[in-house]
């Protein structure tokens, strides 16, 4: 395959164009990410609940801190709780405070969360991860707006503006007794679904010259990627979304030392390790045009062969010469999408 135009020239490096697809703490130029912005610029405003679903690695946590900072909230906390990473024993005194001697080791009273995101947004991460038992409970506070301490007996308001967030499917959830059905109707009165990275492949690039130009300005460098790194960004699928297309843009700007063009391996930190188990399904929502199911159904097969054409042409029952026009398809239509995101490169 020919090596793709490189969008990361100097004139993609002005400030102007990167910061015109910024959206407070997000960045996207493609449809899917405008959708996402005018979802949040409708309810930013109001005090309703929201519900962020996706993968993880989507930046759920950076929707919940949009959200606040063009809210009515935005001069009081922003408190992010991870459900799934505190202890069950722990998780409700937490969330609620304590008493002073409400049980062995309690020697202070202790704000939990909801008290010290007072006035402001107190964000529940992946909220399928806390105890059902738990869940009356914070149902409890949702409706009346009020909780007591763990070993107290005076009531606290709560004016905290709710947000929540779920790598699962909520629906799911629900079946599989992970998410309270009633709770799941007063958290989402406002659902924002975020597309994972391999559905707005137009943000690729954006992204990793936005990861490359945060830490050129925080240590002083001007490095800048190398001639076919964009073929390789955006043919990889990204299952770890922008989180792992954070984490290799950072591997690559260390491993370049002191080169200005700096290369990157997709594959690094798993073949040197263990092997993610490979995928033998892909899913497609229905009214997918047949196009993209045919990409995603190229790049998974191309995944599962450790990218090698010719098996994975005979795997789709296609010619070696069908796999190299698709891919130049693609590759023309990535560059084309980098071209319109700035203008100078076309």
């Amino acid at each position: 395959m020919p090596p793709l135009p490189s969008p990361f020239s100097a004139a993609a490096t002005d400030l102007h164009d990167h910061e015109a697809h910024r959206f407070g703490c997000l960045y996207g130029a493609s449809s899917a990410m405008r959708k996402v912005f005018r979802l949040i610029g409708r309810v930013a405003a109001s005090d309703a609940s929201v519900m962020i679903m996706g993968e993880s690695g989507c930046g759920k946590e950076l929707v919940a801190q949009t959200i606040h900072e063009m809210s009515g909230y935005a001069s009081a906390p922003f408190i992010a709780i991870n459900c799934g990473a505190l202890p069950v024993s722990l998780i409700e005194s937490e969330l609620f405070g304590y008493e002073r001697g409400a049980f062995t080791g309690a020697n202070k009273t202790h704000q939990g969360f909801f008290e010290r995101a007072q006035g402001g947004t107190l964000f529940l991460d992946e909220i399928t991860e806390m105890p059902v038992d738990l869940q009356v409970r914070l149902l409890r506070v949702l409706e009346t707006g009020s909780f007591t301490r763990v070993g107290g007996d005076r009531e606290i308001r709560c004016n905290a503006r709710i947000l929540a967030a779920t790598n699962r499917e909520p629906l799911d959830a629900v079946r599989h007794g992970q998410l309270r059905q009633d709770l799941l109707y007063r958290l989402a009165v406002f659902p924002i679904p975020l597309p994972p990275l391999r559905e707005r492949a137009e943000d690729v690039l954006l992204l990793a010259h936005h990861f490359l130009k945060g830490w050129n300005t925080q240590f002083g460098t001007q490095k800048h990627f190398a001639q076919d790194v964009a073929g390789k960004l955006c043919r990889h699928d990204w299952p770890g979304n922008v989180r792992e297309l954070k984490n290799c843009i950072h591997r690559a700007y260390i491993m370049a030392d002191k080169v200005v063009d700096i290369d990157i391996d997709t594959l690094v930190p798993l073949t040197s390790f263990t092997r993610p188990q490979e995928r033998t399904v892909i899913e497609v929502e229905v009214g997918t045009p047949l196009e993209e199911v045919e990409r995603r159904l190229i790049f998974a097969t191309l995944d599962r062969y450790h990218g090698n054409k010719r098996r994975t042409a005979k795997a789709l029952g296609i010619s070696l010469k069908t796999i190299y026009n698709r891919l130049n398809s693609y590759a023309d239509r990535i560059a084309k999408s980098a071209a319109e995101i700035h203008p100078s490169l076309a």
